[in-house]
């Protein structure tokens, strides 16, 4: 099996797996994409909370119960995403290797090396 299609295999398994918990709870009546993209939004901010005031964020600073949180939260932002690309039927693995080819073309490696602007902030060297 390529890399690939395990990677879209993996995914299946979880869109299936949040699926079935989903309709367990008779909850597809919520899951609009508007509200799944709410959701998303507030799960990433209870991420980012954890960071809030570190220094630099690493595993170390955050210690062991504080990983396991990030962990968590990490779960909750890829649940919803996955649960927003299966309302959409959005193909996340195509979608990332699609934005990659994209991103590639924005920023090409000889000239944003070591560069973290944004695209439109650097200059050609």
């Amino acid at each position: 099996m390529s890399q690939s299609s395990n990677a879209d295999g993996e995914l299946a398994r979880l869109r299936d797996i949040v699926r079935q918990f989903v309709d367990e709870r008779d909850w597809d009546q919520f899951h609009t994409p508007k509200n799944l993209s709410s959701a998303l939004s507030v799960e990433a901010a209870e991420l980012l909370e954890h960071f809030q005031w570190l220094q630099k964020g690493d595993a170390a600073e955050l210690g062991e119960a504080k990983l396991q949180e990030v962990r968590h939260e990490m779960a909750d932002v890829l649940v919803y995403l996955i649960r927003l690309a299966d309302k959409l039927d959005v193909d996340l693995h195509a979608a990332v290797l699609e934005k990659m080819v994209l991103n590639r073309a924005k920023y090409p490696a000889d000239l944003v090396r070591g560069d973290m602007r944004k695209y439109n902030e650097y200059k050609s060297r």
